[in-house]
């Protein structure tokens, strides 16, 4: 089982910057890579950004340039920096562990509202 906490959501004006940040307990050695997807109002969950334990990174096309996945190993910790926010990037973003089993393992969310 792995326990996964966000924090850093809120209200921003366009071209504006957030930093989400997500702390993970539990079982942190299964850990295969976690990352930060996120659901609009009417659509589908999709994926933000992802990194491996080996630190390998993937980011979705509608973010990259303006995103950034880090993760501090060491406090089990994982952020995502959001940089020139758009009104279209307003959602709710949940963290996401995946173990080696590939069992996936949710946050409860964190609201990021881009608007003026």
């Amino acid at each position: 089982q792995v326990q996964l906490v966000e924090s850093g959501g809120g209200l921003v004006q366009p071209g504006g910057s957030l930093r989400l940040s997500c702390a993970a307990s539990g079982s942190i050695r299964s850990i295969y890579d976690m990352g930060w997807y996120r659901q609009g109002p009417g659509k589908q969950r999709e994926m933000v950004a992802a990194v491996t334990s080996g630190g390998n990174t993937n980011y979705a096309d509608s973010v990259k340039g303006r995103f950034t996945i880090s993760r501090d190993a060491a406090k089990n910790m994982v952020y995502l920096q959001m940089n020139s926010l758009k009104p279209e990037d307003t959602a709710v973003y949940y963290c996401n562990a995946r173990l080696l089993t590939m069992t996936r393992f949710w946050g409860q969310g964190t609201q990021v509202t881009v608007s003026s």
